[in-house]
């Protein structure tokens, strides 16, 4: 191995993942200078990197690609444009370099949201964000976010997730199932059901079998439940997709559409606090 011209060393694991490059490193010694070489770590970040450092709310500072690249695998506001700083948090992926993002509260599309009637938007001592949405009564829930495939990873499968908690005061969440969908391309390519319960341990749904069995079903489709988040916040499952990308044409037109409902039970209901949506490669287990 060491009798490899180490340009050669770092060509061939710029083509790997990060995660494999930090594994061969050790194998011989230009392995391990390869491995921590600039044309390595370059190739692990965006291809649009100047562009998303000229967006972050906070520079971060770095002597090297490395250094960088593990900078961006801790979330990172960016101001997207507003007057307001913090609409999104963006991330890399440590073992992978592939883009996540959380689009705030204030980025989503809240039917009422405007209405101090029925939402209040606070800030939140735990939350990324300068403002969270907190649902004080309402009939009608629906919660949509839109964002363009361009900014993610090409030839990825994501999942998208509601980031909510439920607070104390909390009433009506559980009475009606709720519709989670993902659109691509205006086709519906992933949709669900989902339940908000008031009573939650360690993050772990408590059934109510009177209303929806004992199966952990809604009229035998399986639905989804909140979890807890290693931040405190707890977080539902609204669907998966495949980011394709990469394609030119119109593919950097191409939006993905998050969907949260419950607009057929006209039960009031309230308590639900909005941090926002997550988009992350998904996990292979």
């Amino acid at each position: 191995m060491d009798s490899l011209p180490e340009h050669c060393v770092s060509a061939i694991l710029a083509l790997t993942s990060p995660e494999d490059a930090c594994r061969l490193a050790p194998a011989s010694s230009t392995f391990r200078s390869a491995a921590r070489s600039d044309v390595v770590w370059g190739g692990f970040l965006p291809p649009d990197c100047g562009a998303v450092l000229s967006r972050l709310a906070r520079r971060p500072e770095f002597g090297s690609k490395k250094e960088l690249f593990l900078s961006l695998c801790q979330p990172q506001l960016i101001d997207s444009g507003r007057k307001v700083i913090g609409t999104f948090s963006f991330k890399l992926e440590r073992s992978s370099g592939k883009i996540s993002y959380v689009l705030s509260a204030r980025e989503l599309s809240i039917a009422w949201s405007d209405e101090p009637m029925y939402w209040n938007w606070k800030s939140a001592p735990d939350s990324r964000f300068e403002e969270v949405a907190e649902l004080r009564t309402t009939d009608w829930l629906e919660i949509e976010g839109r964002m363009p495939t361009a900014m993610l990873s090409p030839n990825t499968l994501y999942e998208a997730y509601l980031i909510m908690k439920i607070s104390h005061r909390a009433y009506g969440l559980d009475v009606m199932p709720s519709q989670v969908s993902i659109e691509l391309k205006n086709q519906v390519v992933s949709k669900s059901t989902a339940i908000l319960h008031r009573s939650h341990r360690d993050g772990i749904h408590k059934q109510r079998p009177g209303i929806f069995g004992t199966n952990g079903a809604a009229g035998g489709e399986e639905w989804k439940v909140p979890i807890g988040r290693q931040d405190g916040w707890m977080e539902v499952e609204l669907g998966e997709f495949f980011n394709g990308g990469g394609g030119g044409g119109d593919d950097h037109r191409e939006v993905v559409k998050m969907s949260f409902k419950e607009v057929k039970g006209y039960q009031l209901k309230g308590g639900l606090v909005i941090e926002g949506i997550e988009v992350r490669p998904k996990r292979i287990a």
